[in-house]
């Protein structure tokens, strides 16, 4: 079977990028042969995957989207495929993985001026596209609250949409010598004996509530000035804006930008706790990375799979609408060490009994049954 992959963009850590990764070498498994269309990629090529860079240019990110799906649609009509994957809401696909939230929802938390723009009528279109009546488009969706979202604003049948389980690689579960590993990293990283380690995992930084993290810092410092206490910060992104925060609540020296890491199981072995106070997050896969990790976390509800924060008892989730104030509680209630241990080995034990682990494998499945049911359809 022959199938395209839709994706604007690659970039090693990203979370979308990861769950495209870990689909695209399931594909393979099952006999696929995939094609990759993409405007960017960084970072090392697949091994067996035929990509294809898309030579388009614009001066707007959506007037650039609208050239990269002509000429993909194109390319397709002179060298035809099975199938065709979308990583992103475009127009003319068989299977969208719905790694985004309702556009048009978020957008409504906008002033009526954004929804005049070119472009949300371009997203909000190629949303309807896949969701609305009009599409024969089969959905994966990663988590159920997506599913209330799109069925709000488009109607879209519940036949087109399936909930995958979630996708934690189980290389981020804690190892045996987890205590070993910690105290390594932690030397490297040259935290002192008894300080608590606020680990930030995730590219844009505004949607993560970076800057919500950071001033946490700064209020937990001058609240509690005995607790020695950092920020390590984990992401592909721009740190300008929020290191100049940092300096301006005098907390430069306690905030460390990683960059994107390869050693993020080593990072939450070495942390106390994960900060995630999202402002928008369809599911947040680092949460169960935590949880599978033994870190707890404090994480905000907009968060699809914040519930599972809840069911693991791993950690505190904050309801909406968001507080600083409540924010900061819920990290310094982490201070107790046997609160951080009760929440370690909930979550351990939930990690054990419960399928964290299966997405990719269920979602290539099912990705192969919807062309071939299709290509049945089509005579084909």
């Amino acid at each position: 079977m022959r199938l395209a992959l839709l994706l604007f963009k690659y970039f090693p850590y990203g979370g979308l990028q990861r769950d495209f990764l870990s689909l695209a070498r399931e594909l393979q498994d099952r006999g696929c042969h995939c094609r990759v269309y993409c405007l960017e990629w960084q970072g090392e090529p697949l091994d067996g995957v035929e990509l294809r860079t898309v030579p388009v240019r614009a001066l707007s990110n959506h007037r650039r989207y609208q050239r990269y799906v002509q000429w993909v649609h194109s390319d397709l009509a002179a060298d035809p495929v099975d199938g065709v994957i979308g990583f992103n809401k475009v127009p003319g696909l068989d299977v969208y993985f719905a790694a985004d939230p309702c556009f048009v929802e978020k957008a409504g938390e906008r002033g009526w001026w954004y929804r005049r723009s070119a472009r949300f009528r371009h997203f909000a279109a190629w949303e309807r596209a896949v969701f609305g009546a009009g599409s024969d488009t089969r959905v994966l969706l990663i988590s159920e609250s997506q599913r209330d979202s799109f069925q709000r604003h488009y109607q879209t049948p519940p036949e087109r949409m399936y909930l995958l389980p979630p996708g934690v690689a189980p290389a981020r579960r804690a190892p045996e010598d987890a205590p070993q590993r910690r105290r390594a990293k932690r030397d490297a990283l040259g935290v002192k004996e008894g300080e608590l380690v606020l680990l930030s995992v995730g590219s844009g930084f505004i949607t993560k509530g970076l800057d919500r993290t950071i001033q946490a810092l700064a209020d937990i410092r001058e609240q509690q000035p005995s607790v020695e206490i950092r920020l390590l910060v984990a992401g592909q992104d721009k740190p300008r804006r929020f290191v100049r925060q940092a300096r301006r609540l005098g907390v430069a020296d306690g905030v460390h930008f990683l960059g994107g890491r390869e050693d993020v199981t080593d990072l939450m072995l070495a942390a106390d706790l994960l900060v995630h106070p999202a402002r928008s997050e369809a599911a947040g896969i680092v949460l169960l990375e935590s949880l599978v990790a033994g870190l707890p976390v404090v994480v905000s509800d907009v968060c699809g799979y914040a519930h599972y924060v809840k069911a693991a008892r791993g950690g505190l989730v904050l309801p909406s609408p968001f507080s600083q104030e409540q924010l900061n509680r819920a990290i310094m209630r982490n201070i107790d060490g046997v609160f951080r241990a009760d929440c370690r080995e909930s979550a351990l034990l939930y990690a054990r009994l419960t399928d964290l682990y299966s997405m990719h494998s269920v979602g290539a499945d099912l990705m192969v049954q919807f062309v071939r049911e299709r290509m049945a359809r089509d005579g084909v």
